[in-house]
């Protein structure tokens, strides 16, 4: 069963507005028998008549008039999906899909989102929290559009992976501790630990650093989320170590901070699919890179 054409809709409606076959067909840039074979082929596949002519007028029918009515919803309808993609090819609005790791999201997203919220209030970023090869996998599946993921990675096909910031790992202290002004592995691992859990590449990176200096300690709790690991410090139940960076708040008056020796850092890259980007994309993209140096 052949669909209605929105081009003959759109003719039946011009000559519902203006009464005239001939109107519509200059207001519509159309010769006159076009307008009519129109008319005659909605007609055909309604199968009833559309329109009525007394006296010159041209007016609908009651089927005529039910159909008109959808007609104009459609046409409406129609043009507001062109116009919507329009805007998004030209980067006014769009979806961007991103994934990103506790970490990233805690204090670096907000920082991007509120950029992208003041110069560009069309794009919607949906964020989704994941790990690093969690997002791989979905720009891979094309489920994701960007993502911040954990340094360094192998390269992966059809994918663009680059550096995006180079934040010191400091370790953070219940305030009411004795310690010294630079925190070595033996020093801390002698202490009470909160650190990231296995998945996490900080994790791994911690456990490296102590492992260069012979200590193997046992964390007492193993959490992802940095406030809550702040809180617990704070709280006194022990030491954590996590990325610090330079627009990030100063930890309360119950947490001290202090740097490593030898120092540590946590690396981070943006990561897209190779190719033709779309502009809401891209502007994510910008707006990204621009923090790499705060």
């Amino acid at each position: 069963m052949r669909e209605i054409s929105l081009d003959r809709l759109r003719t039946l409606v011009s000559i519902a507005d203006h009464g005239s076959f001939a109107e519509a067909a200059r207001l519509l840039h159309l010769a006159p028998p076009t307008v009519s074979l129109h008319i005659a082929e909605l007609e055909a596949r309604v199968g009833a008549p559309l329109l009525t002519r007394k006296r010159g007028q041209v007016r609908p029918t009651a089927i005529g008039e039910a159909l008109i009515e959808r007609a104009r919803r459609l046409l409406i309808d129609a043009s507001q999906a062109l116009d919507d993609v329009h805007r998004q090819v030209q980067g006014l609005s769009g979806r961007v899909r991103l994934g990103a790791s506790t970490g990233a999201i805690a204090h670096l997203l907000p920082q991007a989102l509120e950029t992208l919220r003041r110069d560009h209030p069309g794009i919607d970023v949906q964020v989704a929290v994941l790990t690093s090869q969690e997002t791989l996998s979905g720009l891979r599946q094309g489920t994701l559009d960007v993502g911040l993921i954990a340094m360094p990675q192998p390269p992966v096909a059809g994918l663009r992976i680059q550096a995006w910031r180079r934040d010191p790992v400091m370790a953070f202290l219940p305030s009411h501790w004795s310690s010294p002004a630079r925190i070595t592995p033996r020093w801390l691992a002698q202490q009470p630990l909160i650190l990231n859990d296995a998945s996490t590449r900080l994790s791994r990176q911690t456990m490296e650093w102590f492992a260069a200096a012979g200590a193997h300690p046992e964390p007492r709790i193993e959490l992802n989320y940095n406030d809550a690991i702040k809180s617990l410090v704070a709280a006194g139940y022990g030491a954590a170590l996590l990325p610090h960076e330079a627009a990030a708040p100063e930890p309360g008056p119950r947490v001290a901070m202090r740097p490593l020796r030898p120092a540590l850092w946590r690396q981070l890259g943006v990561a897209h699919r190779a190719g033709d980007v779309e502009r809401a994309t891209r502007h994510v993209l910008e707006v990204l890179r621009g923090m790499a140096a705060q």
